[in-house]
């Protein structure tokens, strides 16, 4: 059984919009169409980045991200889980500074969860209102204070689309871009001595439908290759999923133990690389689940890293990756 409590990263979602339906593989994240981070582009386009808020540390790094992006176009944070109130006032404040139109980049690990979908319907972009989206409406989740942190004034209880003059359109999230594979590749890197002789298991918090879950180890299987370029002994993924019931809690826990113990039983020395925006509390579930066996764990999740602000800039440059 799980222990009684689950500690939840901050940086397990994002929303820059950092995705809503899941899209093509490949779509809104084609380097070599965007234009490189230092060009400059339409002051007409505005960024919104959606990330789940949580510490003061983790929402100073999502700021630093978004001050990355604001030098190049004009760009706000709605932070929280589908959170109405704080999605209209970054939505506001772009079209006060005289946008055309704004695109939402989610600052999340994948686009397969019920938060990204329901992020999509309030931004317009889905007609079905999703289930789980009166949940959130009752959630300040994240939210920062003085941004929409709560719905207490919003009569209708965050579940109506948001009010825009201007069109938007949405990216995926982070999911199997090849700049999270080359970052996770660094991480690896960070604590590898002898890449040959060792496995790295990524591992990802993964949501509760099973649905999603497949839909998140695909991307996550699509990103062990460019990690296993680092000429690793063996790359696999899995997911923690620590939102789900406790019989799925308990058999993820038990396979990530089962993955390491195998590792060592194959002669490989296991790299455990956490695919998390940014350490605050998953890591500490995962070495809890890995108590009592041998492993070394990557100093730190996506983020800090520069290549977050340069992936926000190449999907947002993408003029087809709408939702």
């Amino acid at each position: 059984m799980r222990p009684p409590f689950r500690a939840l990263a901050a940086g397990s979602l994002f929303v820059i919009v950092l995705g809503l339906l899941p899209l093509p593989t490949g779509l809104a994240r084609d380097l070599e169409a965007a234009e490189p981070l230092g060009q400059s582009r339409s002051e007409e386009e505005g960024i919104l980045i959606l990330a789940h808020g949580g510490r003061a540390e983790w929402d100073a790094e999502v700021d630093l991200v978004a001050e990355a992006t604001r030098a190049h176009a004009p760009t706000a944070v709605a932070f929280g889980m589908a959170n109405r109130a704080s999605i209209q006032e970054a939505v506001d404040q772009l079209i006060a500074q005289g946008v055309a139109r704004i695109t939402a980049v989610p600052l999340f690990v994948s686009s397969h969860s019920s938060v990204v979908r329901a992020t999509e319907y309030l931004l317009g972009l889905r007609v079905e209102v999703p289930p789980q989206l009166a949940i959130f409406a009752r959630m300040s989740h994240g939210a920062r204070g003085g941004e929409g942190a709560a719905h207490a004034g919003d009569h209708d209880l965050g579940i109506t689309p948001v009010a825009s003059s201007v069109p938007i359109r949405m990216t995926a999230a982070l999911n199997d871009h090849p700049i999270v594979g080359d970052i996770l590749l660094s991480r690896a890197q960070a604590v590898s001595t002898r890449p040959s002789a060792e496995a790295v298991i990524l591992v990802a918090h993964g949501p509760s439908s099973d649905d999603d879950n497949q839909r998140w180890l695909t991307d996550m299987k699509r990103l062990a290759p460019l990690v296993a370029a680092g000429g690793f002994g063996r790359v696999e993924c899995l997911t923690v999923r620590d939102d789900a019931d406790d019989a799925v809690w308990d058999r993820a826990k038990a396979e990530l133990r089962q993955r390491v113990e195998k590792a060592h039983a194959d002669g490989l020395s296991p790299l455990v690389v956490p695919l998390l925006l940014s350490y605050g509390g998953i890591e500490r579930g995962i070495r809890e689940r890995l108590e009592g066996l041998e492993y070394r764990m990557a100093p730190q999740g996506l983020l800090p890293d520069e290549r977050i602000p340069e992936w926000v800039w190449s999907v947002g440059s993408v003029p087809d990756a709408t939702r």
